[in-house]
């Protein structure tokens, strides 16, 4: 059994961890650390490390060196099906035949609590029943998948996560291929949960204004190396966003809620230099 987590407790942590691929190394000894029951944003420049980070916290990217640890807990140490319960990871672009239903592809966020050839339980129609709920999907719950609009089938995905009844999110670019409208009800809806739900939820955003807007913490990466990390309010700054991206900008808050968001007004090729590209 996994230990819970005290006020000041990370929820995941990667220590002095080594993570790459085949003949790149993109992290060397990464430190960093995700606080519990918030929304913490992972952003920088394309091929910065973003989404080698947030697999490594769900144990899809092994660690070289150093270790990922869940509550204090190696990940190493927790069985396939036991970590299932405890992070549920939404990766990029995912794919399912167009002619399952909506239901059926939320179902499938039960597996980690389903027993071998078990038909499924009261609690995973509970379940299910309940994350189309929260996604406001429910009248669309026979509909093929197929059919469905870009930011409609976003949803139906988070609904999938939902269902897996996990205490930690992971989301690599929800928001990719959506149109601004639907990137802000998807990210809407994920602050809306995480915050009535109490869950962690760690985001990959290449759209800072978004990461801005709807994050709690912001991780800035730049060449495998974290640049800045903590509160939006605290990071969130021009010479840290200019240093990291290689642009010149101005960062604003808003009148309204106060929140800062970023002007970018030009690239600046001395800065962009040294930032790892894909």
């Amino acid at each position: 059994m996994l230990k819970g987590h005290s006020a000041d407790q990370c929820e995941i942590e990667l220590r002095a961890a080594a993570l790459g691929y085949p003949g790149k190394l993109v992290f060397d000894a990464l430190d960093l650390s995700i606080r519990p029951g918030r929304l913490t944003a992972l952003c920088g420049p394309n091929g910065c490390g973003k989404s080698t980070a947030l697999r490594a916290m769900r144990a899809m990217l092994p660690t070289q060196a150093g270790s990922v640890l869940l509550r204090d807990t190696p990940l190493s140490q927790i069985p396939a099906k036991a970590l299932a319960r405890e992070i549920a990871m939404l990766t990029q672009s995912p794919t399912a035949p167009d002619e399952m239903s909506v239901e059926q592809l939320v179902s499938l966020g039960r597996y980690a609590h389903r027993r071998a050839f078990a038909p499924d339980a009261r609690a995973d129609r509970e379940a299910v029943a309940a994350a189309l709920a929260q996604t406001n999907l429910a009248e669309l719950a026979h509909r093929a998948i197929g059919t469905l609009s870009g930011g409609q089938l976003q949803r139906v995905w988070i609904a999938m996560v939902l269902a897996q009844a996990a205490p930690v999110i992971l989301l690599d670019e929800p928001t990719n291929h959506l149109d601004i409208a639907h990137a802000l009800e998807v990210l809407s809806l994920v602050q809306r949960l995480g915050a009535q739900e109490g869950k962690t939820v760690v985001v990959v955003l290449h759209d800072l204004n978004l990461a801005a807007r709807f994050a709690d913490d912001i991780v800035f990466f730049r060449a495998g190396q974290v640049a800045g990390c903590g509160p939006v309010e605290a990071v969130f700054h021009q010479e840290l966003i200019e240093d990291v991206f290689g642009i010149e900008c101005i960062v604003r808050r808003e009148e309204a809620s106060g929140r800062p968001f970023c002007v970018p007004l030009a690239a600046c090729p001395a800065r962009r230099d040294r930032l790892v590209q894909d």
